[in-house]
């Protein structure tokens, strides 16, 4: 009896996970076509479908408590104002200073064109836009 509890327990945790990846990717999917649409066209749209379907399962949303650490952090003293517009699965560029979460080495964030964004540190893809 045990054994066959644990064994559903189990197939519950794995069809959640595979639920969750699955939300990343197609939300991951439909950013990327849209950027890639609005940079290239048809094609470019299928390009950043596909991109951006591998982009969101390797990017997750940010947990609440990261959210709320960035929307309370100071403003900055000096403002960044980028040409770019600033948009989720794009890289920051290097003159935009990134700031680390403390407790959380997994995402930093930035105020640049006043909005707050949290950002993957490494590649300083934009991950979310707080309001």
């Amino acid at each position: 009896m045990t054994k066959k509890l644990l064994s559903v327990a189990a197939i519950g945790l794995l069809a959640a996970s595979a639920a969750i990846a699955q939300e990343s990717a197609v939300t991951g999917a439909a950013g990327g076509a849209v950027t890639g649409a609005i940079i290239g066209g048809p094609v470019g749209a299928a390009v950043g479908g596909a991109v951006g379907a591998v982009a969101g399962i390797a990017i997750d949303p940010p947990p609440e408590q990261v959210v709320s650490y960035v929307s309370q952090a100071p403003l900055p003293a000096d403002t960044v104002v980028i040409q770019e517009k600033v948009v989720v699965g794009a890289p920051l560029p290097e003159t935009v200073i990134v700031q680390p979460i403390p407790e959380e080495p997994r995402y930093a964030y930035a105020y640049v064109n006043e909005q707050r964004v949290i950002v993957e540190p490494s590649s300083r893809t934009v991950i979310q836009i707080v309001n």
